[in-house]
Formats: structure tokens, C-alpha cells, sequence
């Protein structure tokens, strides 16, 4: 029998904490983290952490795994999590995937090969020279000669996926994106209950406005004055995150704070529209627009039904 596994995604913002830990608290369940930026240590404000307050008494995963100077690829994610929902089922209970990056999701629900290629440290190196001297933009251009679906779903500041992508057309001579194509791409391994949470485009944008200014007023300019008297700086993997970065340049002088500001906005809403386009993708994912709800506690019903009668 297939161990079952529940998956809250969605946009930043859309409220996932809450539904996740509801369901959670009735269904036995315990949640593992899918963010790219909570499992970094003392990155909290800036990532909407869940607090151990919010958590109310449930088991979360991935959290607080790493120190923010080092990276953490996703084949590290799916190494840990497999073992997670292993343990989490022994225990009879059921795993809850809840956070909104996208390719973390997919490291778990889908059969993504981390080693289906060599490196080519010389021709990396020549590739990240070439966006020193260049910029990303150049490099994105170049993957679109060659993989045109890949340069689709890459964003350009995404540099070492970018690189990653070049890379593995020059050793395969097969596009990045056809190692995650076709029937045998979805894996069967789970039971999979995978829904998206949603709402109006202009309610989410007031949301996520909100919540950066909400950001800004709990600390944090601190959080990262902190992190840089811990000895982060804008190359490493974790301040590149939205609402660091941004920081980061306001306090360097680079920009104004009202600039700062408006750029975390901007940043975290083009996210969000690039996340919603991500889930999109996956025919397993069950959207639930959240205006058609009269309240969460639908939502959570709806939810529970659904996992109940499968």
C-alpha cells in the first residue's frame, strides 16, 4: 500500500501556515517545510517563519537546517525528506508537505534524476565567468538557443540553474527539460493529495503588500544588519532571497529604503505569479480558490473528506 502524502501549496502569502497546521491537529498529521528560505537559520522575519507559537504543538521539518553561508541544493532536500516521510508513516501518521517552492514539491512527487549527468567543472567555470563579465541575462540567452523550455521556466537571476541547465546540454546533447518530461516523470511511489490554494490576483497582491510592511516593522533591517555582522554578504545563496537582497542594497547605499521597500513588493508579487504558473504545470494539483469558500474551515473539511474517502 502506497503511503499517502498531503501537499499544501500556493503563492507566498495565501495562508498555507494555518490550513496546514489545522489539517495537521485533525488528521494526525506532521508538516515538513517546503521553502527554500526557512531552512535557513536566523533568517526569520524576512522569511515569514513559522514561530513556535504559530506552530501549536505540531512537528515541523526543515526549518532552521542550515547556517545561512551555506548552500543547499534540492537533491539535499530530497534526500532528507524521504527519510522524514519514511519515519512520519512508521509512526502512522501522515506527512504534510506545506510551502510554496515549487521545485522542492517536485523533488519528492516527481522522478527527478540529480545525477543524470557528469560535471564539467571547466566548462562551468568558463560559464560563470562569462556572467561576471556579461551579466545572467547573456547566459539566459544563450539557453534559449538550446533549450527554449528550460529558458521559460529559469529565471535569469537564477544563475546556477541557469549554468546547471547549459551544463548538462553540453555533456548530454539533450535539453535540461527532457530529463523532466514524459508519463514516467510522475512518480508513483506516493499516494498524492496535492492541492494549490489561490485567490484573487488583487486580494493576493494587498496580501503580500501587507505583509512585507509588516516585515519591515517587526525588524527587518535588523535581521539582516545581523547577518551581516555574522559575516553574510550578496553571494551567498541565502541573501539573494526576496526582501534580503533588497535590504542588503539599501544598506550598502545602493538604493533608498522606500526604493527597498517597493522592490521586496515587486519581487515577492512577480514570485507569486511564478509560483501559481509552477503548480499549474503538475495535473495531480487540485487548485481551491479560496473566494468560493465562505471560511478556511470549508477549505479544511473539503480537505479532510477528500483524504478520507480516497
Amino acid at each position: 500500500m502506497k503511503k499517502k502524502l498531503l501537499i499544501i501549496a500556493g503563492p507566498t502569502a495565501v495562508g498555507k501556515t494555518d490550513i496546514s497546521i489545522e489539517l495537521a491537529k485533525r488528521l494526525n498529521g506532521e508538516i515538513i517545510s517546503c521553502d527554500s528560505m526557512q531552512i535557513y537559520k536566523y533568517m526569520d522575519i524576512g522569511s515569514a517563519k513559522v514561530s513556535k507559537e504559530e506552530m501549536q504543538g505540531v512537528p515541523h521539518y526543515m526549518i532552521d537546517i542550515v547556517s545561512p553561508e551555506n548552500e543547499f541544493s534540492v537533491a539535499e532536500y530530497k534526500s532528507q525528506v524521504t527519510e522524514i516521510i519514511d519515519d512520519i508513516c512508521k509512526r502512522g501518521k501522515l506527512p504534510i508537505i506545506a510551502g510554496g517552492t515549487g521545485l522542492y514539491i517536485n523533488s519528492i512527487i516527481c522522478n527527478m534524476n540529480f545525477t543524470e549527468s557528469e560535471k564539467d567543472e571547466e566548462y562551468r567555470s568558463y560559464l560563470e565567468n562569462l556572467a561576471e563579465e556579461k551579466g545572467g541575462e547573456y547566459l539566459h540567452e544563450m539557453l534559449k538557443e538550446v533549450d527554449p523550455i528550460s529558458y521559460a521556466n529559469i529565471h535569469y537571476n537564477n544563475k546556477k540553474r541557469v549554468i546547471r541547465a547549459l551544463e548538462v546540454y553540453k555533456i548530454t546533447g539533450k535539453p535540461f527539460s527532457s530529463f523532466a518530461s514524459g508519463d514516467q516523470y510522475y512518480s508513483t511511489e506516493y499516494d498524492v493529495h496535492y492541492y494549490v490554494l489561490n485567490m484573487d490576483r488583487e486580494k493576493l497582491y494587498n496580501r503580500i503588500n501587507m505583509r512585507v510592511d509588516i516585515m519591515m516593522n517587526k525588524g527587518l533591517i535588523d535581521e539582516v544588519k545581523e547577518l551581516q555582522s555574522m559575516g553574510c554578504n550578496a553571494e551567498m545563496q541565502s541573501m539573494k532571497g526576496i526582501g534580503y537582497k533588497e535590504i542588503l542594497y539599501y544598506l550598502d547605499g545602493k538604493i533608498s529604503l522606500e526604493t527597498a521597500i517597493d522592490m521586496i513588493k515587486q519581487g515577492s508579487r512577480n514570485y507569486a505569479k511564478r509560483q501559481l504558473t509552477w503548480f499549474r504545470k503538475d495535473p495531480r494539483a487540485e487548485f481551491i480558490d479560496k473566494d468560493k469558500y465562505s471560511s478556511e474551515e470549508e477549505i479544511i473539511v473539503k480537505i479532510m473528506d477528500d483524504i478520507k474517502n480516497s
